[in-house]
């Protein structure tokens, strides 16, 4: 796989936009870059199957990366609830471990991209519909958050996202901000990458018909090229984040959910 300069601008292209949309709407970049990494690796002569399992892969590796870049913006305005962050990430460490070293090498990449597109539909609509949690709901106790937490990095490692598309509806279910929110959710991809690119390495090790430059399912180049360039941006979408209206903002979330979801769907039926 020759890596020619329109790769390498392809690449960049996507680590700027998602960069930008990891600090604008917490979600780790992941809803974006898994979608385009697979076409990239098919257009590439990578089989369908193994395109998806690495695109997830790899968009998680980067969110180590920008994650760092976007907590640190919103940090500085006071918006991480770094209490939530606690309670959430030792069940987000465990449920990313399940996920990455069992689950996700036991299930085909067509029916990953079924569970992404249907997950993230699900996700998108709550946030459309943007119904208001009862006043009286708070957030749950020590184990309540554990346990929300176990899901949200479950669910995280099977689709590649930095658990935005879950944390985030929780958190505002739970009467937090949408803006403390979205924070919160941009330092929770930190735990979360962590635990998924740790089991995807060592899951990937004797895989076969890896690309050039893999490690494990992580595709190195792509990482590299994105992660550099993401981390450039998502500062800039950290700050629009405190200056665009709640509601907006959703609505923004959710039509990007949507035409994700439609396209990892047609992936997914195309390859059954």
């Amino acid at each position: 796989m020759n890596f020619e300069p329109a790769l390498i601008i392809e690449l960049a292209l996507l680590g700027l936009g998602t960069g930008f949309l990891a600090g604008l709407l917490g979600i780790g970049g992941g809803m974006m870059m898994v979608p385009f990494i697979t076409i990239i690796l098919s257009g590439r002569g990578v089989s369908p199957n193994l395109a998806v399992k690495m695109a997830i892969a790899t968009s998680m590796a980067t969110i180590l990366f920008t994650s760092v870049s976007s907590v640190r913006a919103h940090h500085k305005r006071g918006a991480v609830r770094w209490d939530l962050v606690r309670g959430l990430a030792p069940g987000i460490l465990l449920g990313g471990a399940v996920a990455s070293l069992g689950v996700f090498a036991l299930l085909k990449g067509s029916w990953l991209a079924l569970f992404f597109a249907a997950f993230v539909s699900f996700s998108a609509t709550q946030m459309f519909l943007d119904k208001k949690p009862a006043p009286t709901r708070q957030v749950p106790g020590t184990a309540g958050l554990i346990g929300a937490g176990g899901v949200i990095g479950f669910l995280s490692g099977l689709v590649g996202a930095g658990g935005g598309f879950v944390s985030v509806p929780f958190m505002t279910w739970c009467n937090v901000a949408i803006h403390n929110a979205v924070a919160t959710s941009a330092a929770l991809g930190f735990p979360i990458a962590l635990a998924n690119v740790v089991g995807y390495v060592i899951g990937g090790q004797d895989v076969q018909n890896l690309p050039p430059y893999s490690f494990g399912y992580i595709w190195l180049p792509a990482m590299g090229v994105i992660a550099s360039c993401s981390v450039l941006t998502a500062p800039l979408g950290a700050r629009a984040a405190h200056t665009l209206p709640v509601k907006q903002l959703k609505r923004v979330f959710a039509s990007i959910l949507y035409l994700l979801a439609a396209y990892m769907l047609y992936r997914g039926l195309s390859s059954l």
